[in-house]
């Protein structure tokens, strides 16, 4: 009989030890069992979960393309893909190259006895020019020729030097850039409102797609 208390004894000090978890690493039955109250109580904020509103759900199953842009540089690029991981979305990005303008132009012509001179000598030589604008510090001078790189520029100085026209330049009228349009093809409604309705000044302008997003789109 003392047997047998001795051996009740130490099953409920056993299961005693087992119900407080102390054994869990060693049996590897945890005494909370499938409750796994550690998950509960890991939870952040639980009373911000809600229901979808039916309105939510329809919202979530209209898919739309809808784009941003263009934005010029790598700089501006960068802030716009910021702004949407901010919103939790991210975008395809399509872009495209502007070239620059570089101009054959005269030096200043600050004299108006030399300017007119040189007016004359074109109009005999029957080449077409303009006056210099969008560079104040270099007028006032004549454009004579207009050309999307700067290596044009450089041979068009050379030919009109053979011509004996001296007093010649070439200046970046235009710096050439990269536009960058950024895309997102299947933007859900409840994302599409919450970017139109953003107030950051970055992501103004969102708009649905000019043309269908390709299948496979170059992305930065």
């Amino acid at each position: 009989m003392r047997v047998l208390v001795l051996v009740l004894l130490a099953v409920n000090a056993l299961f005693f030890i087992w119900s407080r978890g102390w054994l869990d690493a060693v049996t590897g039955l945890p005494a909370d069992g499938g409750r796994e109250p550690q998950r509960v109580a890991a939870q952040q904020h639980p009373e911000r979960i809600q229901p979808l509103a039916a309105s939510s759900v329809v919202a979530l199953a209209q898919k739309s393309c809808v784009e941003l842009g263009p934005v010029e540089g790598d700089a501006a690029l960068a802030a716009t893909q910021a702004a949407l991981k901010a919103a939790g979305t991210d975008a395809r990005v399509q872009s495209s190259e502007q070239p620059g303008v570089w101009v054959v132009a005269t030096i200043k012509l600050a004299d108006p006895e030399f300017r007119a001179r040189k007016e004359e000598t074109y109009k005999r030589l029957r080449l077409a020019f303009e006056p210099l604008e969008g560079l104040p510090a270099e007028q006032p001078a004549f454009v004579l020729s207009r050309h999307a790189t700067e290596a044009a520029a450089n041979a068009d100085i050379a030919a009109l030097d053979k011509r004996g026209l001296k007093g010649l330049r070439v200046l970046a009228l235009k710096a050439p850039i990269t536009r960058h349009t950024l895309v997102i093809p299947q933007a859900d409604g409840l994302l599409a409102g919450r970017l139109k309705a953003s107030r950051d000044p970055v992501l103004a302008g969102v708009r649905p797609c000019s043309v269908a997003a390709p299948a496979s789109t170059a992305s930065r």
